[in-house]
């Protein structure tokens, strides 16, 4: 009889357990779904193609505007078009792009939707960091500020710049393929969240079974 109760015990404890871990899983990555830019390095003195992704996160509003301001460390010559969406830059008084904003000119994004905003530049030659600081506006008017450092609710995106290499031509191994290769990477990362909760699912089911069963027996 005890041998039972301490089964029984212990097939809770492992059902709660299941259950935290899976949760903790989930909840990472809906929280990771913010503003970004990929890829997430680059290289010093290097020409490349980023991306601005902008996931739409409130339910019943869509994302409608999106304001990037560019850092000094890269010199951005080129937008891509993107269709349902135009776009105005901002220049300093020597006529360097300072900012990007996207403006929808239909619905904008829905909260199961994302899109990617690709411009080109080349990052400078004593670059260490780029910090991307992004404005996020809904229909409603609400502007979600993605400004915050490391660790921060909102933070801003991060691309790290490692050292120019040395007899480089200067075009960088990720100009365009990396921005591809992270897109496919985050896809398969958000997509994992449907499984993450199916799989529990399945463990509490079990769990449940098996609790059951034990008390029949008793």
């Amino acid at each position: 009889m005890a041998m039972m109760k301490m089964k029984t015990q212990s097939i809770k404890k492992f059902a709660v357990a299941a259950t935290m871990a899976v949760s903790m899983l989930a909840f990472s990555g809906i929280a990771s779904a913010h503003v970004t830019v990929q890829p997430t390095q680059v290289q010093a003195g290097t020409y490349q193609v980023l991306a601005v992704r902008v996931p739409s996160e409130e339910k019943d509003i869509n994302t409608v505007k999106v304001k990037v301001n560019i850092p000094a460390e890269i010199n951005v010559s080129r937008v891509e078009p993107k269709p349902g969406w135009k776009y105005e830059l901002e220049r300093s008084a020597d006529n360097v792009i300072t900012s990007i904003t996207w403006t929808a000119e239909g619905s904008g994004l829905a909260v199961t939707e994302f899109t990617d905003f690709r411009v080109s530049g080349k990052v400078a030659d004593d670059a260490a960091s780029l910090v991307w600081k992004a404005y996020q506006t809904y229909s409603d008017g609400q502007v979600v500020e993605w400004v915050g450092g490391e660790g921060a609710d909102k933070p801003a995106s991060v691309t790290t710049v490692t050292p120019a290499a040395e007899g480089g031509d200067g075009h960088g191994d990720s100009h365009g393929a990396g921005t591809a290769a992270t897109t496919e990477s985050d896809d398969n990362s958000d997509s994992k969240t449907p499984l993450i909760l199916s799989i529990a699912a399945v463990v509490l089911g079990a769990a449940s079974l098996l609790v059951s069963l034990t008390r029949k027996k008793r």
